[in-house]
């Protein structure tokens, strides 16, 4: 009888355990974040918020979260991926390394993120938009007596040698964007024969797409190939920063969330999935000064983003 009573209060007590590990795994979330490190942390708090899941956030470029993903898959680590270039997501979509999830929120959402949606069969969805282009420093340039550049020709001039930025494209989805720009734009051969050009103008490739413009706020660089909707920010913050499109034309980001496949925590990030989506939560963002175009039609949209049209 003994023996008995020990091995029931045994199993009792494995039972309680797995019943509050299951308990708590319920109120948490592991969000990967491949935006700017400020609207991370408000989608962190305001989640948290919103829901009472404690969220557990984790901020790297697109490309660094794609590999994380890619590496963990057998074991999967992380919840969802919310928030940098959709070039990645669609990758991970397509390797398996992500699962499909058709949330009620997305009725209201833009075309370009219904796009996104079709083209994964469902595996991510588009959470914002921007234009790529380039940043640069005002008073640098017009001190050193040099034109803003306006076009893609323009950035291979002698001129601007040692003073441009750019993020890796092995890690950045930014960079990516830029090069991807260029083969559709150019072809491949031109686009890396161009590239080669461009190194020369190169003062430092970053890790992250974002860095080259805050160079150019802090005039480390004169000019960044990086979104344009990244310099009100820094122009809010009192740095000499301008941007510009170029005349030849130029690429457009579709920022993604997308649910990696084996979640621990799925229910909660399916949660944080639907909430992402929402008008109230895509229409903060400018709060933070970021500033792209939110794929919710209803979203409130910032005078500062840029116009897509």
């Amino acid at each position: 009888m003994f023996k008995l009573n020990r091995l029931l209060t045994s199993l009792v007590c494995v039972g309680a355990f797995a019943f509050s590990a299951s308990a708590a795994a319920q109120g948490r979330l592991t969000l990967y974040c491949s935006s700017d490190e400020a609207w991370c942390q408000q989608a962190k708090t305001e989640f948290e918020k919103a829901s009472g899941v404690k969220v557990d956030m984790t901020r790297k470029s697109s490309g660094e979260v794609y590999a994380q993903v890619k590496a963990e898959s057998a074991n999967p680590k992380g919840d969802i991926w919310w928030g940098g270039t959709g070039d990645p997501h669609l990758q991970a979509a397509e390797e398996n390394l992500t699962q499909a999830y058709i949330s009620p929120n997305r009725k209201r959402v833009a075309e370009f993120a219904m796009n996104q949606a079709r083209a994964s069969k469902d595996r991510t969805i588009g959470i914002y938009s921007g234009a790529l282009g380039w940043g640069y420093n005002e008073e640098l340039l017009k001190k050193q007596g040099l034109p803003v550049p306006q076009c893609w020709a323009d950035l291979i001039k002698p001129v601007y040698k040692g003073k441009v930025q750019i993020a890796n494209p092995n890690s950045s989805g930014t960079s990516y964007t830029a090069m991807a720009t260029l083969v559709q734009m150019m072809g491949e051969a031109e686009a890396f024969k161009y590239l080669k050009a461009l190194h020369k103008n190169i003062n430092q490739y970053t890790r992250t797409g974002t860095g080259p413009i805050k160079a150019v706020a802090r005039g480390e660089a004169l000019v960044s190939i990086s979104f344009v909707q990244d310099g009100p920010g820094e122009k809010m913050d009192g740095y000499p920063v301008g941007t510009v499109t170029p005349a030849e034309g130029t690429g457009a980001e579709i920022g993604s969330m997308s649910i990696i496949k084996g979640a621990r925590n799925l229910d909660n990030a399916k949660k944080f999935y639907d909430w992402a989506l929402t008008a109230e939560s895509q229409g903060r963002a400018k709060d933070v000064k970021s500033f792209q175009v939110p794929s919710n039609l209803d979203a409130a949209v910032s005078p500062l983003a840029p116009d897509l049209s």
